[in-house]
């Protein structure tokens, strides 16, 4: 891959990963106001490698056949609601346990949890993978050799997506040291659990003429 070409990749992929605001990292957002700064490399760690697995199952394939095949399109668009609405109720129903020693004392097993989640959200969603699919050809040249261009592509992207959701952990963790009300975090908590089961039901509208 050209160095000119790499740059205007990075800044499309900065673009994509900015706007709009999506499942990841409303995740993201709420893992740090709950957590804390700590978690921030937790999560981004899943993030990238949730990217860095869609991105590769796309290139080498799947999102092709996704896009020719509804019934594997369905399969995964189905595993993808699910997974977001189950997310959704579990944070929503997570509010009433909400307190401040409870951020302070978070142990190993949540965040295994949290990178888990992460990790899940990321590569569950059926849209990015489709939109890398017609994303990174368009950087791509055929006259090259295609491996290392695409690993180039990866690690470019999944860099990015670390650094994007590892500013967003520590902005949400940073806030949530400043708030201090249980009534707010939980009032949070119930709105972003309520936003993802609502993007859990809007994935099951998607259609592969519409991605």
């Amino acid at each position: 891959m050209e160095f000119e070409t790499w740059l205007a990749f990075t800044a499309a992929s900065v673009a994509f990963l900015i706007f709009p605001i999506g499942p990841t990292i409303l995740l993201v957002i709420t893992l740090g106001l709950s957590n804390g700064p700590r978690i921030a490399p937790i999560a981004a760690s899943g993030v990238a490698l949730g990217d860095m697995a869609a991105m590769t199952v796309s290139l080498a394939g799947l999102g092709a056949l996704m896009m020719a095949s509804a019934e594997v399109f369905t399969v995964f668009k189905w595993v993808g609601a699910a997974y977001l609405i189950w997310l959704g109720l579990r944070t929503f129903r997570s509010a009433r346990d909400v307190s401040l020693r409870q951020k302070q004392t978070a142990s190993r097993i949540d965040t295994l949890r949290a990178f888990r989640q992460c990790f899940g959200v990321t590569a569950l969603n059926p849209k990015p993978i489709a939109f890398f699919i017609a994303f990174v050809p368009q950087f791509i040249s055929t006259a090259a050799p295609l491996l290392p261009q695409f690993a180039a592509a990866i690690a470019t992207f999944t860099c990015l997506a670390w650094l994007n959701a590892f500013f967003y952990a520590c902005l949400a963790g940073r806030m949530g040291g400043v708030i201090r009300s249980r009534a707010i975090v939980a009032w949070f908590k119930r709105v972003s659990g309520t936003i993802l089961m609502g993007m859990g039901l809007a994935t099951l509208t998607l259609r592969r003429s519409s991605i």
